[in-house]
């Protein structure tokens, strides 16, 4: 425990007493507003709070200076949206296979239609074959 708590004052001092260039400051301002890096990559890598990564972009900004707002949208919404592109493409593979046997289906049983004349599918509006349905002899005579 006595080793870790030196080692975190050691950091903590060193972090103190750094300088970063107004060069570098610049640079890391144009990473985040390209989305090449965040401002949690920035902070963690350099050991620099947030405060101070928010501070540079208020200063260095361009963006910020000419009024342009910047839309962030978090990696994982990106990583979510690119999943569901992909699920997507694979469902409509799915369903192109799923057409093509139904077209399979249906042709075959045209073929076998004709050739054995007979009716496999029920088609619907035809009339009802002679055994069923409403016959003469079954209705009243008034």
């Amino acid at each position: 425990m006595a080793t870790a708590q030196k080692y975190e004052k050691l950091i903590s001092q060193e972090r103190k007493n750094r300088y970063f260039s107004e060069d570098f400051k610049r640079k890391k301002v144009r990473e985040i507003e390209r989305n090449i890096t965040s401002i949690t990559e920035v902070c963690r890598e350099y050991q620099v709070s947030n405060t101070a990564v928010y501070k540079w972009i208020y200063k260095y900004s361009n963006m910020r200076k000419k009024g342009v707002k910047q839309v962030v949208e978090a990696r994982s919404d990106t990583r979510k949206i690119q999943q569901l592109k992909e699920q997507l493409k694979e469902l409509e593979r799915v369903i192109g296979q799923k057409q093509l046997l139904i077209d399979f289906q249906q042709k075959a049983i045209e073929l076998a239609e004709k050739e054995y004349n007979i009716d496999i599918k029920k088609k619907f509006g035809e009339k009802p074959f002679s055994g069923t349905g409403i016959t003469g002899s079954n209705t009243l005579i008034k």
